[in-house]
């Protein structure tokens, strides 16, 4: 899907913004902990857009859902992928 097509897509832009609050929210739960887990990354960033998500749904811009989802979010899943490769380590 590009760009165009995904700003079109009011149902996919919808889903990307509630996959993205549950991350926000997975976040907050974590707490101190993220920062043990995955140093180096945006949580207060990814926390604050929750809350954008949560309060603010009436402003989002499609553009930066789209950004996220190109640039942010691999970074994002493959730091969490090396570290429950690490935890799975230090449990065998």
């Amino acid at each position: 899907m590009d760009r165009s097509a995904f700003q079109e897509n009011a149902l996919v832009c919808d889903g990307v913004e509630r996959c993205l609050e549950r991350i926000s929210e997975a976040v907050a739960k974590l707490g101190e902990q993220a920062t043990v887990l995955l140093p180096g990354q945006p949580w207060h960033k990814i926390k604050a857009f929750g809350n954008v998500l949560r309060h603010e749904y009436d402003d989002i811009i499609k553009d930066r859902l789209w950004e996220i989802v190109q640039n942010d979010l691999p970074l994002l899943v493959e730091a969490s992928r090396a570290a429950l490769r690490k935890l799975q380590d230090s449990q065998n």
